[in-house]
């Protein structure tokens, strides 16, 4: 992992090693002073974002590759998808798994993000399908979204959380 100074084009931070195989997924908390990254390697890291040293142990519990990652807007929770077709949501402060995975996809699960408010998770999956979640009760919220005729392979909620982006 490498952090760049994007006025400078230099790097400000890194490299940042610990996985053990590829990394797939970073993405900064709201603050900026925290990293989280997924890998191939099954686990979740979580980086300070100015010393690029690990701030926890290694979160674990996808029995395939971390896909997707990213911080809620307070920065308390974590999610995750995966190759083993699961979402995880993970409590920062704790480190513990919050419930049981997130199912509901047939195939890999390649992006996640919450909505700004923090009340629901988007996923998108190789299954050519889109869900919505409640982060709550961590149950899905409606059907899944079927326009896709491949893989989905990137979601996001828009700031005011009305809307959501897909790509295919």
């Amino acid at each position: 992992i490498r952090i760049w100074n994007a006025e400078t084009g230099e790097q400000a931070v890194g490299p940042i090693w610990g996985h053990t195989s590829a990394v797939t997924s970073v993405r900064f908390s709201s603050d900026g002073s925290r990293i989280v990254s997924g890998s191939c390697d099954m686990t979740i890291r979580i980086w300070n974002a100015e010393t690029g040293e690990q701030v926890v142990e290694p979160l674990s519990g996808h029995t395939g590759w971390v896909t997707s990652v990213g911080f809620s807007s307070d920065g308390k929770q974590i999610v995750s998808g995966s190759s083993d077709n699961t979402i995880r949501i993970w409590d920062v402060e704790t480190l513990q798994q919050i419930g049981d995975p997130l199912r509901g996809h047939t195939n890999s699960v390649n992006s996640v993000g919450f909505s700004s408010d923090g009340k629901q998770i988007v996923s998108g999956s190789s299954d050519e399908t889109i869900c919505i979640w409640n982060a709550e009760t961590l149950q899905q919220i409606g059907d899944p979204l079927t326009s896709h005729s491949e893989r989905v392979t990137s979601v996001a909620f828009s700031s005011d959380g009305k809307q959501i982006v897909s790509g295919s």
